[in-house]
């Protein structure tokens, strides 16, 4: 089988007898639309979906041969397709966009013969737009790829309001030339709310969480048994597992992807067909690169994970807020490394929560060095933890988190998370522990009279832990049975313990370790 590893273009797939998931009959199903938005993750078929519809509405007919659409499209009418891509190229500098779209232009007017008549962007635009319907007695379809990349890419510097003002001239050419226009699709990271650069045009059809279009792009369950499967039961001799633990760890690493309510699971495409290739379990999409504009979100940010994932939002939160420094949720949720986990229809809302092992192993990592200023990798020490809570070895695990904390430099966090608050040891043991849940159950169960700090669960045992500053461990243990953190488990036939630790914010450490 020969995978598109690194491949976009719907041509060069079909043509080079590449694996193409089709999803052709929801291409043209989006195809009925007129003006629409997309927002997915990066690397997640974005672009591959501008490319089939670049060739459905040029009347590219055998390509589609056998694939679903081929039976329902009888007319195939050749359109006028001005495909723009912002996925590439260094927006920081000042006159990228204008001199990208003048590029696109010269193109497109030598094209249609359209005699430039302003230096203005947006008139080149809408004159070269109005230009093509009249000569070729067809609508115009404009494709955008990675609308926001432009203000992404300089998000919270003095040149994001310039870019933001150049692509808003270029947008605003759409209500113009709306009577020109037969579909327009723009294609990115984030929600086009959140910016400002489509005022004075009419809003696009946000279709990124109508459930119809789920799994337009991306792989579903059955799209990966439907195509992949021989290929998954190869992969799994090769690693030594069954085939149907193959599927449960493909699963496991890449799947848990919603988009709405439905909740259709989906793969993430980008890291499914590297496994595949390369029959391998690693970290494809994350490895990728961590974008930069949400590392600058996280280092000036207050951004605490524990308070954010497992928690009900409505979808304002997350799809239609403006992302900034103070609440940068919406942020995370498009960019992926959260996604829907449960909807309750009632309140109508949303659950958040990482999709999946590759990328919560990741991003907690990649917090967990940001927050404690630790260069190296703390897989290691998660690796030594999860062998000391599944052999019942406590002071082990005692000296270990001691370590940890020894080696944080004083001045590795934000002002806000000072060695003088509680949480700042709360959030750094929780990052730990979250990279622990791939290996043991880490829970947050919370009763009518509190929430317990850290519940950790293995197959023989029960952690229960309450943490103190400048308190006592005893203190912590009686608070476990006030609050009653343990009643829950009364019937469960694991041993449990119930273990208390005061911190010093003198010592900056464990200075009370007790065990009952």
């Amino acid at each position: 089988m020969k995978y598109p590893i690194g491949k976009q273009t719907f041509s060069t797939l079909i043509e080079e007898g590449m694996v193409y998931v089709d999803k052709t009959d929801l291409v043209y199903q989006l195809a009925q639309k007129n003006i629409c938005f997309l927002c997915r993750p990066r690397r997640f078929g974005k672009s591959l979906l501008l490319s089939t519809l670049e060739s459905y509405f040029k009347g590219e007919k055998e390509l589609f041969r056998g694939l679903k659409i081929d039976e329902l499209e009888k007319d195939w009418v050749k359109y006028p397709v001005f495909r723009i891509d912002f996925s590439q190229g260094n927006f920081k500098e000042s006159d990228y966009i204008s001199e990208t779209m003048k590029d696109y232009l010269d193109k497109w007017e030598s094209i249609y013969g359209v005699a430039k008549e302003s230096e203005k962007i947006g008139i080149r635009f809408s004159n070269v737009i109005a230009a093509a319907h009249e000569k070729t007695g067809r609508k115009v379809v404009v494709l955008v790829d990675e609308y926001d990349k432009p203000m992404l890419d300089v998000l919270m510097e003095p040149q994001e309001q310039l870019n933001r003002d150049a692509l808003k001239e270029i947008y605003s050419t759409f209500k113009e030339t709306d009577e020109h226009l037969r579909f327009v699709l723009l294609t990115g990271v984030t929600k086009f709310s959140q910016v400002s650069v489509f005022s004075g045009f009419n809003q696009p059809e946000d279709i990124s969480m109508k459930s119809e279009f789920d799994a337009l792009c991306g792989i579903t369950k059955d799209e990966l048994v439907s195509y992949f499967d021989g290929e998954i039961a190869a992969m799994a001799e090769e690693l030594k597992y069954t085939k149907e633990e193959m599927y449960v760890e493909l699963k496991r690493q890449y799947d848990g992807y919603h988009f709405s309510e439905k909740m259709i699971d989906i793969f993430n495409p980008f890291s499914i067909l590297n496994a595949l290739n390369d029959r391998k379990l690693d970290d494809y999409w994350f490895v990728s690169g961590t974008p930069t504009y949400l590392m600058r979100l996280l280092d000036r940010g207050k951004t605490n994970m524990q308070e954010i994932v497992g928690r009900m939002y409505d979808k304002s939160y997350f799809m239609d807020y403006k992302a900034d420094i103070e609440d940068p949720l919406a942020m995370i949720y498009q960019s992926g490394y959260l996604t829907i986990k449960g909807y309750d229809k009632i309140r109508k809302q949303y659950r958040l929560d990482f999709p999946n092992d590759e990328v919560k192993n990741g991003f907690v990592t990649l917090l967990a060095n940001n927050y404690c200023g630790r260069r190296n990798d703390p897989k290691n020490l998660v690796l030594d933890i999860n062998d000391m809570l599944r052999q019942c070895r406590l002071d082990d695990l005692r000296d270990a988190l001691s370590g940890f904390f020894a080696s944080i430099p004083y001045d590795a966090n934000y002002q806000e998370r000072a060695w003088s608050y509680e949480s700042h040891y709360h959030y750094t043991l929780y990052l730990i522990f979250r990279l622990l849940s791939c290996y043991i159950t880490f829970t947050e169960k919370e009763n009518s009279r509190g929430r317990a700090d850290m519940i950790v669960e293995t197959t023989d045992y029960i952690y229960i832990f309450e943490f103190k500053l400048d308190g006592t461990a005893a203190e912590a243990l009686k608070q476990i049975e006030d609050k009653g953190y343990a009643e829950p488990y009364a019937a469960d036939k694991r041993k449990l313990f119930r273990i208390g630790v005061a911190f010093s914010s003198g010592k900056k450490n464990i200075v009370e370790w007790e065990v009952c």
